[in-house]
C-alpha cells in the first residue's frame, strides 16, 4: 500500500537534511540512492527511529509513493538528472511530478519541462538556497516549471522552508526554467557579496594594517546595522577562529577561491541578454585570477607597484570602508535585479520581484536586512526598472559614496586590488551619465567596417555612414545587436 507522500534520490548532505526536514514536519519520505549503502548508512544514522522509508530501487521508490507521485532529485546537475528522468519516466503515470532541486542550468530546465509535459509528466526545477544547516532547518525554496505542478508540491515546500514574519520563503517563481534562472541570479549575486565582503577585509588588512581580530569586531558592529547579513556574520565568525598555535586559521587557508559554475552562468547570461552584470562579472573573474597562485607568486617577485603605506587616519578609513561596502553591495543587486527583469522580458515570465526578495530574506545564502527594503521598492513600484531609481537606494548611495570614492581612490594609489568595488562605482557613475563616449566608438566601428550611427540631431533608429578615409562606398554594414 503506497504511503509516502514524496520520494527522494539522492543522499548527499543537501537531500539528506531535506528529508530530515520533511520527516520534522510530518511528510512521510522515501529514500533511494544509486550507491545503496548510503540508504544503509543514513537509516542507521540520521534517520534512525524515523518514518523515513528505505528503498533500495527505483522501482521499489515509485512503488511507495501515493498518487500523484513526487519524486524529487537532489544529484549533481548536468547529464546525471537527464538519466535518472530517463529510468523514472517509465515508472510514472500521467500526472506524477519530477522535482529537480539541484542547481540545474535554467536552459535544462526548460527543455526538461517541455519534453515531459509531452509525456503527461509535470517537471519542476526549484532552486534551493541555505546550504547544510539551511536545508536541514529551512532553506529559502524558488520553484518554476510547470505550474500545474505546485498545488500538488506547495504545502510540503511552504512547510520545509524558512520563514520571515511568519510568511514561508518559498512561492511560486515561473514557468519553465524561472525557478532555477532565480537561484542562478541568487548565486551570482552571492558572489558578489562575498567578493565584496573579501575585498573590505583584504583592504583593512594590507591597507590599513589591521590584524584578524580588529576585522571581526568591526565585522561584528557592522553586522548590527544596515550590512546585517549571514554572510557577514559568518565572516567575523571565521575571523575569529584561531589555529592549534593561536595563529587565525584564515591566515593559513590557501588564497585559491573554488567554484561550481552559477556565477560563470549569471554572467554568461548577463553577456547574451546585453546587461551589464560588471561587479557580478568581475567576482567571478577574481576568483578565476586567484586559483593562478603560482603565476601570482612569480609575477609578484617580477612586477612592482606602490608599497602599500597608508598615512590616514584608521577608523575614518574603516568608515569609509564600510560605505563602500554597502554603496557596492546595493549595485550588486541592482544589476541582478535587472538581469532578471530583461530576463522575464525575453522569455516571457511574469516575475514577482518583491516576492523574490520575501524568499531571500530568510533561510538563503544572501538574506540581509535590506532585502525587506527591495520587496518595499517593488511594492512601491513594481515596474521599477532598477533599485537605483527607488527613494531608498537613492538616499543610500548619495550618503555612502563619498566614502565609497574615498577608499577607491586610496586602495588604487597603494596598490590594493578591489576589483568588485571599483566595477560598482564605474557602473554607477556609467548608469548616472546622460552621455558615454560610446559616440567615438561608433565612430571607429563605422571607420574600419561601415557599421553605421546615429546621430544626435535625427529620430532614433535612422542610420548614417561616412566614407572616413575618402576611399570608401556608399555601402554599409548590416547592423544588428547581440
Amino acid at each position: 500500500m503506497p504511503q509516502a507522500n514524496i520520494g527522494l534520490i539522492g543522499l548527499a548532505v543537501m537531500g539528506q537534511n531535506l528529508v530530515l526536514n520533511m520527516n520534522d514536519n510530518w511528510f512521510t519520505v522515501a529514500v533511494f540512492n544509486r550507491t545503496t549503502s548510503k540508504v544503509d548508512n543514513f537509516m542507521a544514522g540520521p534517520a534512525k527511529g524515523t518514518g523515513i522509508i528505505a528503498t533500495y530501487s527505483l522501482e521499489e521508490l515509485v512503488d511507495t509513493l501515493k498518487k500523484p507521485r513526487r519524486v524529487m532529485i537532489m544529484v549533481k546537475a548536468g547529464a546525471a538528472v537527464d538519466s535518472l528522468i530517463e529510468q523514472i519516466v517509465p515508472l510514472l503515470s500521467t500526472g506524477d511530478i519530477i522535482i529537480d532541486g539541484g542547481n540545474s542550468l535554467y536552459t535544462d530546465t526548460n527543455r526538461r519541462t517541455r519534453a515531459l509535459a509531452e509525456k503527461g509528466i509535470l517537471f519542476i526545477g526549484t532552486g534551493i538556497s541555505g546550504g547544510e544547516e539551511g536545508a536541514r532547518t529551512g532553506p529559502s525554496i524558488m520553484p518554476g516549471g510547470n505550474s500545474a505542478a505546485w498545488p500538488q508540491v506547495k504545502d510540503i515546500f511552504q512547510a520545509i522552508a524558512a520563514r520571515v514574519d511568519d510568511e514561508p520563503c518559498c512561492d511560486w517563481v515561473g514557468e519553465e526554467g524561472a525557478g532555477h534562472f532565480v537561484k542562478m541570479v541568487h548565486n551570482g549575486i552571492e558572489y558578489g557579496d562575498m567578493q565584496l565582503i573579501c575585498e573590505a577585509y583584504d583592504f583593512m588588512r594590507r591597507g590599513l594594517g589591521m590584524n584578524a581580530e580588529a576585522i571581526r569586531s568591526v565585522f561584528g558592529e557592522w553586522n548590527k546595522g544596515v550590512l546585517d547579513s549571514y554572510l557577514m556574520e559568518i565572516s567575523a565568525d571565521i575571523l575569529g577562529r584561531q589555529d592549534v598555535d593561536g595563529v587565525p586559521l584564515v591566515e593559513k587557508i590557501l588564497d585559491t577561491a573554488g567554484q561550481k559554475g552559477t556565477g560563470k552562468w549569471t554572467g554568461i547570461n548577463a553577456l547574451e541578454l546585453g546587461i551589464p552584470l560588471t561587479l557580478i562579472g568581475e567576482a567571478v573573474f577574481a576568483r578565476c585570477l586567484s586559483a593562478m597562485k603560482e603565476e601570482r607568486v612569480k609575477a609578484a617577485s617580477v612586477l612592482s607597484g606602490p608599497a602599500a603605506v597608508f598615512d590616514g587616519n584608521v577608523q575614518e578609513y574603516v568608515g569609509c570602508v564600510h560605505d563602500a561596502l554597502y554603496a557596492s553591495k546595493i549595485i550588486s543587486y541592482a544589476q541582478g535585479y535587472m538581469l532578471m527583469r530583461h530576463a522575464a522580458e525575453e522569455y516571457g515570465w511574469k516575475l514577482n520581484y518583491g516576492g523574490i526578495a520575501l524568499m531571500w530574506r530568510g533561510g538563503c545564502i544572501i538574506r540581509s536586512a535590506f532585502l525587506g527594503n527591495i520587496k518595499q521598492a517593488f511594492d512601491t513600484n513594481p515596474a521599477l526598472e532598477n533599485l537605483l531609481l527607488d527613494d531608498f537606494f537613492y538616499a543610500s548611495i548619495q550618503q555612502a559614496q563619498g566614502g565609497w570614492r574615498k577608499v577607491a581612490a586610496k586602495a588604487a594609489e597603494i596598490g590594493i586590488p578591489m576589483p568588485a568595488i571599483v566595477a560598482g562605482l564605474s557602473y554607477y557613475d556609467g548608469y548616472r551619465s546622460a552621455r558615454l563616449p560610446a559616440n567615438l566608438l561608433q565612430a571607429q566601428r563605422d571607420y574600419f567596417g561601415a557599421h553605421t550611427y546615429e546621430r544626435v540631431d535625427k529620430p532614433r533608429g535612422e542610420s548614417f555612414h561616412t566614407d572616413w578615409t575618402g576611399s570608401g562606398g556608399k555601402v554599409s554594414s548590416t547592423k544588428y545587436t547581440v
